[in-house]
């Protein structure tokens, strides 16, 4: 692989700044993108260059225009682009423009993305390398008349996720069926504007769960490693609010357990570059069950670095 001499960080603000920051230290030409509303933000002062957006788009819509990001990307004759968090970060088809226009995408390539940026492909994943996954339905236009029943079977409460993206977004705690035809369509709507997709699925619940993810590194030549593990049980709203490591409530055996099983998923599709595996362990049972992967740098990596110097 040639020397990346120039990265686009296609994303804003803290991530923005931080791909920058590393990208300083390794003796690396930086660039960034910015829509008309963050024309002033801190992440364009902070980089080598600076391109506008669409003006025509929104805040938001701005950051997910594909073939605009690509063209200022060519224009800028950069090597590589970092998608960041959010955004596109997860997207399949940005990947693949990216590998198409010779511009090394940062992160997994697109089948992989295809494998775990959707949470249900990647429960797929997850029960080929044999780790228990939580009961779930897809949402689609032809089950829709159907799913009260197929939800039936689950049991209630179940919750809303959206397919595509993270960070508690499209996410809706259903506790009975009078209400899960309009928290769909809630969910669907918030998925839309966050990821530019609207798929979402539906799985069983688990009330007070905790939440432990596994940071996993994999390199080019079958190498994945973990960094450990993170509590991000704190929540609000399904947004983390405090994460921590390492989750103090484990003990050594569960906790090789889970970072085995997050490895396993990483081997099982070549994964490489960093992304999280996530899990949810029933406090009172000790058993954990896969919920997704974010196959992307993410906010709370920050914790990690503190803790491993990674």
């Amino acid at each position: 692989m040639s020397k990346i001499k120039k990265i686009l960080a296609a994303n804003r603000s803290e991530i923005a700044i931080r791909i920058f920051r590393a990208a300083e230290e390794s003796g690396i030409r930086t660039a960034a993108i910015y829509s008309k509303e963050d024309r002033f933000a801190l992440h364009r002062f902070k980089t080598d260059e600076s391109y506008l957006l669409d003006k025509k788009k929104g805040p938001i819509q701005a950051y997910l225009d594909i073939d605009s990001i690509i063209k200022i990307a060519k224009e800028a004759e950069v090597d590589a682009i970092h998608p960041g968090y959010g955004f596109l970060s997860e997207n399949p088809e940005f990947a693949e423009h990216c590998e198409k226009n010779n511009i090394i995408f940062i992160g997994p390539n697109h089948e992989i993305l295809i494998k775990l940026g959707n949470k249900t492909e990647a429960k797929k994943v997850a029960e080929q390398a044999n780790v228990k996954t939580i009961p779930s339905v897809l949402v689609t236009n032809e089950n829709k008349k159907n799913l009260k029943v197929e939800v039936d079977k689950i049991g209630y409460p179940v919750i809303v996720k959206a397919s595509w993206g993270g960070g508690g977004r499209g996410m809706r705690v259903v506790k009975s069926s009078s209400e899960l035809l309009d928290q769909i369509s809630l969910a669907q709507s918030e998925s839309k504007k966050a990821f530019g997709k609207d798929d979402v699925f539906i799985e069983k619940f688990l009330e007070d769960a905790a939440h432990i993810e596994v940071q996993i590194l994999g390199d080019k030549y079958g190498n994945v490693v973990h960094l450990y593990e993170r509590d991000c049980s704190l929540q609000r709203r399904h947004q983390k609010i405090i994460e921590r490591a390492p989750a103090h409530f484990l003990d050594e055996t569960i906790r090789q357990k889970i970072c085995d099983a997050a490895i396993n998923i990483g081997k099982h599709v070549n994964y490489f570059g960093a992304g999280t595996v996530e899990f949810l362990l029933n406090k009172e049972t000790k058993e954990y069950y896969f919920i997704e992967v974010n196959p992307r740098i993410q906010v709370e990596h920050t914790v990690t670095e503190e803790v491993t110097g990674i």
